[in-house]
């Protein structure tokens, strides 16, 4: 039973890791990424669709993104979305097969400013694994009835090293971000 607890709470966490780095980036660097683009929802007959979907994506400078819609038909609506994705500042141009994006170079306050988004989504991810720890220590503590004392003490220490280990990990994360965001 307290494995159990244990392990659902290390694979949660896990997650919740993960989920940060997949945030971490979304968030726009000096580069231009394909991964930047993936969570763009676009108007696809009146269903929202991830771009990732609806397009291939290349990168062919460092500067430049190439989407090659698989439905020509759907050009306007992908360019639309690309335009109102804040934090972009892109402007796309299509040629009727492909829409070509540039992004412009990002200034000093600008990449300061995705540094203050990066910290308040690690800070998110944080939270989130100190709610599961908290959310398996109920747990363990519901189970002291039924285990001894001494084995709920033993996992509720696992469980401190667990938390801190993902702790740990979403900041290694958030550091490499900023040093990639604050680079020139």
């Amino acid at each position: 039973m307290i494995a159990d607890v244990l392990s659902d709470a290390n694979a949660r966490m896990h997650k919740a890791v993960d989920v940060a780095k997949d945030d971490f980036s979304s968030v726009r660097t000096g580069r231009a990424n394909p991964q930047l683009f993936q969570k763009i929802m676009v108007s696809y007959y009146g269903t929202p669709t991830p771009l990732a979907q609806l397009a291939s994506l290349a990168n062919p400078e460092a500067r430049t993104l190439l989407v090659t819609p698989y439905d020509k038909g759907a050009m306007r609506d992908i360019e639309q979305a690309i335009r109102d994705t804040p934090n972009l500042g892109a402007n796309p141009s299509n040629d009727g097969n492909i829409i070509r994006v540039t992004l412009p170079e990002l200034t000093e306050e600008r990449r300061r400013e995705f540094v203050k988004i990066v910290r308040s989504k690690a800070e998110d991810a944080k939270v989130s694994v100190r709610n599961i720890r908290r959310k398996a220590k109920d747990d363990l503590d519901a189970l002291k009835g039924e285990v001894g004392d001494d084995e709920v003490s033993r996992a509720e220490k696992e469980l401190e090293q667990l938390t801190k280990s993902n702790v740990d990990a979403i900041d290694e994360a958030l550091k490499r971000k900023e040093a990639e965001l604050l680079e020139v």
